[in-house]
């Protein structure tokens, strides 16, 4: 029998980047070779083939749908492949590490935040919500819950002047407008309905409805208009509110089912709606017929959930220390895909990048942010340093920053350097 360390393997090189192209040729190489030896093997055939290629790349390879971590011959003992097949290994580029771009600090922990192409929008435990700029400049600041604000999101990204939504512990949402040629945010309408605190809230992707869950297990739907009939029943002022203007607005519906708290909501499109509940259970709800679709039961309680319309799949954490993909919408949907565990404690925020289907950031109690590969299960491709305290959101609806916001009352901002 050969040994390992002298065995050859048969490979083709390929690539979708035509840039990055070498010639199309099966190729032997050591089975113990590993990605920084076939980075340097693709650099090599790329200077040999073109002349004008003089500065080398990082280069990443999938094997089987994965990327390799491990030596080519261990992969593919880990996948069951025989080592006498010629294998496919396709190379892309490597993203780059995101840079540390600033710290932006706030006066208590922060729980919620949310980016646009300008701004970062913030929820702390001072019952206040914030406005910055992307580099790290208060624009606003102001307080109108009673109580914590636990989540926030921009009603739509896009347009930011469409205005945004806070919820708190203090039972309430909030419709916030915002101003930006004034740097003024006002609050506009009350959303009472909740009869303990509000944890989680979502907006449909056509901006028209806003879905709010918290510790009362109910799942509520409301209009997200900032005009002050709404669609709705006819209102009234709300009293002990610090601005005259603010209005109350009851749900259009209450969807029940969940036996605890609702940590997490996605819209997957204008009338479904996605939470996940710290009862070990994921749901998908009608939002049109007010109904419950279908469910994912977990073996823990689900602290936080992000869907991608990019890949149609939903990742989730939960009270332990591992995220699990699904594809909530397939007839095995109920099964978890993939598990991505490099955490130490409970991972408390995840997201999905909004612009690229693989990537997606993770933040847990361990002070850890982690940005992921889904291709890359048993490692993130890189670890985000900076947090002093409990990682509480994480937040890539800007392609340019990556932003996370924790216990130790900052807000971190990341640079991708790997802009599409």
């Amino acid at each position: 029998m050969q040994n390992t360390s002298e065995e050859q393997l048969q490979i083709r090189l390929i690539t979708k980047q035509e840039l990055f192209a070498v010639p199309d040729v099966p190729l032997s190489v050591p089975a113990i070779i590993d990605c920084k030896s076939l980075n340097d093997l693709v650099n090599q055939l790329l200077k040999e083939s073109n002349s004008d290629f003089l500065k080398p790349k990082d280069f990443d390879f999938l094997v089987l749908g994965e990327l390799l971590r491990v030596t080519l011959v261990e992969h593919l003992q880990e996948h069951n492949i025989s080592s006498e097949t010629t294998v496919d290994v396709e190379y892309l580029e490597r993203t780059p590490a995101p840079e540390p771009e600033e710290s932006i600090l706030h006066d208590d922990w922060v729980s919620g935040l949310q980016t646009t192409d300008k701004w970062i929008l913030t929820g702390c435990y001072d019952n206040s919500v914030n406005i910055w700029t992307t580099h790290g400049k208060n624009i606003t600041s102001q307080k109108e819950h009673k109580s914590i604000v636990k989540a926030v999101t921009w009603i739509d990204q896009a347009n930011p002047s469409k205005g945004f939504v806070s919820v708190s512990h203090d039972l309430t949402g909030i419709i916030w407008s915002w101003e930006p040629e004034k740097d003024k945010i006002t609050p506009k309408i009350a959303l009472r309905g909740h009869e303990r605190g509000v944890d989680s809230v979502g907006v449909s992707p056509n901006s028209n409805r806003i879905a709010t869950g918290g510790w009362d297990t109910n799942l509520k739907l409301w209009s997200a208009s900032l005009d002050d009939d709404g669609g709705e029943p006819a209102q009234k002022r709300l009293k002990g509110s610090s601005s005259s203007s603010l209005s109350v607005r009851t749900p259009l519906n209450t969807l029940k089912g969940h036996k605890e708290t609702i940590s997490s909501i996605n819209w997957l499109d204008n009338n479904v709606v996605c939470t996940a509940s710290m009862d070990h259970t994921i749901k998908l709800w009608d939002a049109e017929l007010c109904g419950l679709k279908s469910e994912i039961v977990g073996q823990k309680a689900y602290l936080s959930s992000s869907w991608s319309p990019l890949s149609n799949t939903l990742i989730a954490s939960s009270a332990d220390r591992h995220i699990r993909l699904y594809d909530p919408r397939s007839s095995e949907g109920s099964l978890c895909k993939t598990t991505f565990t490099s955490h130490s404690l409970w991972v408390s925020c995840v997201t999905w990048s909004k612009y690229d289907p693989h990537l997606f950031m993770s933040g847990g109690y361990d002070l850890a942010v982690k940005l992921w590969d889904t291709r890359s299960p048993k490692a993130p491709l890189y670890n985000l340093q900076g947090h002093q305290g409990q990682v509480l959101g994480v937040d890539w609806s800007n392609n340019k920053y990556l932003v996370s916001g924790g216990c130790d009352n900052s807000v971190h901002i990341f640079k991708n350097k790997h802009m599409q």
